[in-house]
């Protein structure tokens, strides 16, 4: 189980570090802040529902319910006066502290525990995938606001297409 465990680490380490690429390539004047249109949501949206989502969830994660009553989970769908780049980096950093402090201490017998997410039982094993796969779902959302932002200036985050020859 500490595989399990090792290898949960290693994919919050490797999704947070493909939205802080993908984030880097966009302007701070305005692809941050841009809502393609309709119930769509901005990459400065995105970065504070995850930091608010992975706060909320993992502080406490054993211990307290992953709803923590001092989250404002529609605030994080709104843009709010003095946002910059900073502040929504500095939200992000936030965020993702109780993950990686909560996972480097669980061992594998905490993984045979229960937590409550919104007062619902759930094994540590299933909070942690949903949370995980819930990660994942903006990331990727995430990457594709910013490789749309980004255009013919998109660096590739992993493996390049290859390029035709002609």
């Amino acid at each position: 189980m500490q595989e399990f465990l090792n290898e949960v680490i290693g994919q919050y380490r490797s999704h947070k570090q493909l939205a802080e690429k993908a984030i880097s390539q966009v302007s701070d004047d305005g692809d941050l802040f841009v809502v393609l249109g309709g119930e769509e949501n901005s990459i400065a949206m995105i970065v504070k529902h995850v930091a608010g989502n992975l706060r909320s969830r993992w502080t406490g994660f054993l211990t307290t319910d992953g709803n923590k009553p001092d989250r404002n989970r529609d605030l994080e769908f709104e843009h709010e006066a003095g946002e910059t780049r900073a502040s929504l980096l500095a939200r992000w950093a936030i965020g993702w502290r109780p993950v990686f402090d909560t996972l480097e201490k669980l061992t594998p017998e905490d993984l045979s525990r229960t937590v409550h997410l919104g007062g619902e039982p759930l094994p540590v094993v299933l909070a942690i995938n949903r949370n995980l796969t819930h990660t994942a779902y903006h990331v990727g959302q995430i990457v594709l606001l910013a490789k749309h932002f980004a255009g013919d200036g998109w660096r590739s985050l992993t493996i390049p297409r290859a390029r035709a020859h002609r």
